[in-house]
């Protein structure tokens, strides 16, 4: 399961007409703890940023999934709902649930958020697809990463009998 963490962050940014100013920025960083989510987002800012910069606020996110595309210029937060009925007291429940979608409009945005739930198999509304605050987002393993050397794939060994040789 994926722990997503928003982190605010402040530096200074030289614009294209060579004028400086001050960014407020929130990046979406998978992490097991703020202290992990703080780390790996300062090595992606020294990639990313000359000079000084500053991780303030870190803190969990209510995201439970991203949808990443290519080509989509900007990020979309989805606000889903599910009806749950509990048996024991005849009631029922209602949940939200948020995602982030990648898109280059509302439009594609929907469009997008209901592909990635096609999977789903409980009856759900959309409740709001709001732009996000979010520049980008670093997920913790990328497919383009390679699994570093002290990493090993788990492997389940299986054994085969062949019913021939036991009977002889």
């Amino acid at each position: 399961m994926q722990n997503w963490f928003e982190c605010k962050t402040k530096y200074v940014r030289v614009d294209d007409d060579g004028r400086e100013r001050k960014v407020n920025e929130m990046y979406l960083v998978d992490a097991v703890s703020v202290t992990d989510a703080e780390t790996r987002l300062i090595e992606q800012l020294k990639t990313m940023v000359r000079g000084e910069f500053v991780v303030g606020k870190v803190a969990e996110s209510n995201i439970i999934e991203i949808f990443p595309y290519e080509d989509g210029q900007w990020w979309y937060k989805a606000k889903i709902q599910t009806v749950v009925i509990d048996e024991s007291l005849g009631k029922e429940k209602k949940a939200n649930h948020y995602f982030l979608v990648a898109a280059d409009d509302i439009k594609q945005a929907l469009q997008r958020l209901e592909e990635g739930l096609s999977y789903l198999l409980v009856p759900y509304s959309t409740i709001s697809i709001v732009l996000s605050a979010v520049v980008d987002v670093f997920p913790y393993f990328d497919e383009n990463t390679a699994i570093p050397n002290n990493l090993k794939p788990i492997v389940k060994e299986c054994v085969v009998y062949d019913s021939e040789e036991e009977t002889e």
